[in-house]
């Protein structure tokens, strides 16, 4: 057996049955390896190494199981940077494997000579080179492990020449006992003990106006956490990878916080005594509660978490549904639910104004209307994958989340370029649900080419691309955060739709908010991976739910500063305003 067989085989034993890459002459031997094993592993070819990489923690963000990418040695190892950052930042447990250059001629400026473990040293909580076929086994096994118990990045980059040679008994050093590791995992304690429990609900039970942060790592706990939401009387506020975590018609959430949040959530954390933070790294801390305005308990599976946005007093180390389970009997229920009720009333007014704003009919077609009109349309147990950029504000705030549904993005990272990949891995891992990636023309467009994969696995994902020809965030961010003039953001336009069909697949097109809906409906019937275009105004601005007295001196300074689309801004935030107060 080679070494590359071996290597194989262990992501076999460790339940690997995807991985994601672009073939290479660094890793001929992998490649090979997985061709006489494609009854074990599937390998799925991307067109860039960005893809594979998001692919990779986009699978283990949908199914909680160990992602995998492959690459070969210097540029193709380079490119799985970014998704592999995005893996790292939003703990997911991925592993990258890479070809590197003939053992003994690493480091003598031989082509493609990049020493791809120590370029990898931040991103990757283990990160080894093999040293030898007899290597591979031990590496492996920990490698895996790593990822899995700690939802870190590993990454185990692998020389083509050691790739073919066969595992020989004399190659062996004394001390390296043969199958002397093993593909057991090692899971972290699922409860934290009985003591900070009952200190835990102190707190909790001594506050009075409680609000509950969730995270990604509430996913699975929607129960849990609305029995301690009526029990505190306590709004449910959502971090971004939490979204799904409650159902937005759930009468305990206010939706999400932060930028792209609502004004119940923010008026919820502005208001609280106490703050429950279960299974979140939600990363404005200008959003949190003040230091000395409230008690806070954390719960994370994470020690490095807690404490970390808000000084907790106490942190409970575990799974998040376990430990709700174990806190709830030790909760004694309120009386006094204003401060539910008062977010409660919020969001009734929120929702009110979510929907004159999605069922607008003015042209240039409002953003909003295509989010609307999509959440409407989307199934019980679709799965939405949003891009970075304006996009995410509109996913916020438009697509109402169902329950059954499954909602992310690239979240600490926030990169753009991840819809795309994001939803082709949650279609291979169900194949039978909706997969709908929903991305703006600035980030689509970075990785664009891979939409070919979709066709040629015919994965039937659906992709609606908001075209407003400009990098919309950091457009509005220029001038209400800086108070510049727009710069160097506006895009030169592509056809999506041409795109898609040139692709092998189907394009849409809609500008008209009237036939929005109807479009949406044929796009989304539509059999095999299909492209919506959507071209929406370019000068709605994405506006934080409660602007400062800041913001709102800095959007009046780029104006006079010479912002070139100042008169029909003005007209368009003026003429907002005013329909929404009619």
């Amino acid at each position: 057996m080679t070494a590359a067989e071996v290597l194989v085989e262990k992501l076999a034993d460790w339940g690997v049955e995807i991985i994601f890459g672009l073939p290479g002459d660094g890793i001929n031997g992998i490649m090979e390896a997985l061709r006489v094993r494609q009854d074990k592993i599937r390998f799925i070819q991307v067109r860039h190494e960005e893809t594979a990489a998001f692919m990779a923690c986009a699978y283990a963000k949908f199914t909680g199981k160990l992602g995998v990418c492959l690459a070969t040695s210097g540029p193709g190892g380079i490119h799985l940077l970014n998704g592999l950052y995005d893996a790292k930042l939003d703990h997911q447990p991925v592993l990258a494997i890479t070809g590197l250059q003939f053992h003994d001629l690493i480091g003598t400026h031989t082509q493609q000579d990049v020493a791809l473990d120590k370029l990898f040293m931040d991103v990757a909580e283990y990160n080894e080179r093999i040293m030898g076929p007899t290597h591979v086994e031990n590496v492996i096994d920990l490698a895996c492990r790593t990822a899995i118990s700690y939802r870190k990045v590993a990454h185990v980059t692998f020389p083509v020449d050691f790739q073919e040679m066969e595992v020989k008994k004399q190659q062996r050093s004394k001390r390296n006992v043969p199958h002397h590791t093993s593909e057991v995992e090692a899971p972290l304690p699922p409860l934290p003990p009985s003591s900070l429990l009952h200190r835990a609900a102190e707190i909790l039970n001594s506050g009075k106006r409680t609000v509950i942060l969730a995270g990604q790592g509430a996913l699975g706990a929607t129960s849990e956490l609305e029995q301690i939401a009526e029990l505190m009387g306590a709004p449910v506020v959502k971090a971004l990878l939490g979204r799904a975590v409650l159902p937005d018609d759930s009468p305990y959430t206010t939706g999400t916080v932060g930028l792209l949040g609502t004004r119940p959530s923010q008026e919820a954390m502005e208001g609280c005594d106490t703050i429950l933070i279960v299974g979140s790294a939600f990363p404005y801390i200008e959003f949190m509660p003040k230091p000395d305005q409230a008690r806070g308990v954390q719960i994370d599976i994470d020690p490095q978490q807690v404490g970390l946005r808000f000084p907790v007093e106490v942190g409970l180390i575990g799974d998040s549904r376990a430990t709700l389970q174990a806190l709830i009997p030790l909760l004694s229920r309120k009386e006094d639910r204003s401060f539910l009720t008062t977010a409660q009333d919020g969001m009734k007014d929120w929702w009110e104004l979510m929907e004159k704003r999605g069922t607008r009919t003015d042209t240039p077609m409002k953003p909003q209307v295509v989010s609307w009109e999509l959440g409407k349309r989307l199934q019980g147990d679709a799965i939405v994958s949003c891009d970075s950029g304006t996009i995410a504000t509109w996913w916020a705030r438009q697509v109402k989340v169902q329950k059954g549904q499954m909602h992310t993005l690239s979240g600490n990272l926030a990169s753009m370029a991840a819809g795309l990949p994001y939803a082709m891995a949650a279609q291979l891992a169900y194949p039978e649900r909706q997969c709908i990636a929903f991305v703006g023309d600035g980030g689509f467009s970075m990785l664009m080419a891979d939409f070919v994969t979709a066709v040629k696995y015919k994965l039937p994902i659906k992709v609606v691309v908001i075209k407003n020809n400009t990098l919309g965030q950091i457009k509005w961010e220029q001038m209400v955060f800086l108070g510049n003039p727009e710069f160097a953001v506006d895009l030169h336009p592509i056809d999506f739709a041409a795109v898609a069909h040139a692709c092998g697949g189907v394009g849409f097109t809609v500008e008209d908010p009237a036939e929005c809906g109807s479009t949406i409906e044929s796009f989304l019937a539509s059999p095999g991976p299909a492209i919506l275009q959507a071209v929406v105004d370019p000068l709605e601005p994405p506006l934080p739910a409660k602007i400062t007295a800041e913001q709102a001196v800095k959007f009046t300074e780029s104006l006079v500063r010479g912002e070139p689309d100042r008169a029909k801004i003005v007209r368009t935030a003026i003429g907002d305003r005013v329909k929404e107060m009619i």
